[in-house]
C-alpha cells in the first residue's frame, strides 16, 4: 500500500517539477533549503549544456530565500524576473566576466537579507571568469558573510580554479533523457507528444533548445535548413555556399533572440529613468542609454557566435548519425559473412527524418571519413572559441568535410 501523501508533500514536489532528470540533485537541494537547515555557504552546480544548471540554481535560490514552503512559488516568480531584493546575479554578454562586475557583486554579498532567510548570489557561466576575476571571488568565499550563499554554475569542476572548487559544495547534474524532456514539454507547455518527442530528440537533450524548437516554428525551420544545406554539399562551390547560407541562418537566429529582449530592456530602462516609451532622451540621461546600447551590441556579437555553435552542434549530430550508420553497416556485413557471432546493433538516429540520405552518405563515405567529419566539427568549435570569424570557421569546416580531412 502506498503511503498517504498530503499537501506538504505535493508542495515540495510541485516546486521542483520543472527540473527533469535530476532526482538526486533535487533531493540534495530540497534538504539543504529546508527551514532550520544549515546549507553550505557556496555551491558549484556543474553539468553539460542543456542539463538545466541555471534553472536549478534559481530554483534553489528561491527555496533558500523563502521563509517557508508556502512562500516559495511567489519568491521564485521574483527570482525568475531577477527582481527579488535578496538575489544577486553575475552574468555577462561578453566572452569573459570582467573584474569590475565581480567586485561590484562581491560588495553586495555583505548586505543583510531584506526579506528572506538568505541573500543568494548566482554566478552563471562561472567558467567565463579569468584568473584575476576568480581571485576577487575567492576572497569573498574565504570570508563568507553569515547569511549569504553563493551558487556558481559551470560545465565542469575543471573549469574553475582549484581554490574555488575546494570552497564550494559540488552538485553534479546529469544529462536528462529525451523522454523526460518530452514529458515536461507536454505537461508544462501543452506541446503535442509527437512534436515534443521530436524537439527533445533534435535538441539532443538540451532542455531550453527543446522548448524553443517545440514552440517556435521558425527555430525548427532554421534547424531543418541547417541539416538540408549540409546534406546537399557535393562540390567545393557547394561548401562555400553552404558556409555563407548557414552564417546567414545563425545571424537570423541571433537577431530573433535579441530583438525582443533589446526592446524590452530599452523600455525598462526608460521607465526606470522616468521616461515614457518613445520619448526623447534628455542629454543628462544619454550616457546611461549609450551604455545599454553597448551592452546590447556585445550581446548581439555573442549571440551570433552562440548561433554558430548551435549550428555546429546540429552538424555534429548529423555526422554522428552518418558515423554510427556506417559502423552498423560494417557489423551487418561481418555478421552476414559469419565473421561475428551475433546480429548487428540497432542505432537510434537523432536526425531520423533524414535516414535515407544519411544511409547514402554512410555507404559512400565509410566510417573513416565520417569520423573525420566529426573531428572537423570539433576543430571548428575550437576555432570559434578562439574568436575566428564565424564565416571562415564554417568555410573551413565544409571544405574539410568535403575533402575527407582538415584542409588547414
Amino acid at each position: 500500500m502506498l503511503p498517504v501523501r498530503g499537501p506538504r508533500y505535493a508542495s515540495r514536489v510541485n516546486f521542483w517539477a520543472e527540473i527533469v532528470g535530476q532526482t538526486e540533485a533535487v533531493q540534495t537541494l530540497q534538504r539543504a533549503s529546508e527551514p532550520g537547515g544549515s546549507p553550505a555557504h557556496a555551491w558549484l552546480v556543474t553539468g553539460p549544456p542543456g542539463s538545466g544548471r541555471s534553472n536549478i540554481a534559481f530554483r534553489f535560490a528561491a527555496a533558500l530565500i523563502a521563509r517557508d514552503e508556502a512562500d516559495r512559488d511567489a519568491v521564485y516568480e521574483q527570482v525568475r524576473a531577477r527582481t527579488h531584493p535578496d538575489l544577486g546575479v553575475l552574468t555577462t554578454q561578453k566572452l569573459l566576466i570582467d573584474i569590475k562586475a565581480a567586485r561590484e557583486i562581491v560588495t553586495t554579498a555583505h548586505y543583510a537579507p531584506a526579506e528572506g532567510r538568505y541573500r543568494v548570489i548566482v554566478i552563471e557561466d562561472a567558467d567565463r571568469m579569468p584568473e584575476r576575476t576568480s581571485n576577487v571571488l575567492l576572497k569573498a568565499l574565504e570570508e563568507p558573510p553569515e547569511r549569504t550563499i553563493w551558487v556558481l554554475c559551470a560545465p565542469s569542476e575543471a573549469d574553475l580554479l582549484p581554490t574555488i572548487r575546494s570552497r564550494a559544495r559540488s552538485l553534479r547534474l546529469v544529462t536528462p533523457g529525451p523522454a523526460d524532456i518530452a514529458e515536461l514539454l507536454h505537461a508544462r507547455d501543452g506541446i503535442d507528444p509527437a512534436a515534443a518527442e521530436r524537439a527533445a530528440r533534435l535538441a539532443q537533450n538540451h532542455i531550453g533548445m527543446a522548448r524553443r524548437l517545440a514552440s517556435d516554428p521558425d527555430a525548427m525551420q532554421r534547424r531543418d535548413r541547417t541539416i538540408a544545406v549540409a546534406l546537399a554539399i557535393d562540390t567545393i562551390g557547394d561548401a562555400m555556399a553552404a558556409a555563407a547560407s548557414l552564417a546567414g541562418v545563425a545571424k537570423a537566429d541571433a537577431e530573433a533572440l535579441t530583438e525582443q529582449l533589446d526592446a524590452q530592456e530599452r523600455e525598462d530602462a526608460m521607465r526606470s529613468l522616468g521616461l515614457a516609451p518613445g520619448a526623447a532622451i534628455p542629454p543628462q540621461m544619454r550616457a546611461q542609454m549609450r551604455a545599454l546600447e553597448e551592452d546590447q551590441k556585445r550581446r548581439a556579437t555573442r549571440s551570433l557566435r552562440d548561433g554558430v555553435d548551435r549550428i555546429l552542434t546540429d552538424l555534429l549530430s548529423l555526422y554522428r548519425d552518418v558515423l554510427l550508420t556506417a559502423l552498423i553497416s560494417v557489423e551487418q556485413r561481418q555478421a552476414a559473412s559469419g565473421e561475428t557471432g551475433g546480429p548487428a546493433a540497432h542505432v537510434e538516429l537523432i536526425n531520423r527524418e533524414q535516414e535515407p540520405r544519411i544511409s547514402e552518405l554512410a555507404e559512400g563515405w565509410g566510417a573513416s571519413r565520417a569520423l573525420a567529419a566529426v573531428g572537423a566539427v570539433e576543430t571548428a568549435r575550437e576555432r570559434l572559441s578562439r574568436g575566428i570569424t564565424p564565416g571562415l570557421v564554417l568555410e573551413a569546416l565544409f571544405a574539410s568535410v568535403l575533402l575527407g580531412g582538415d584542409p588547414a
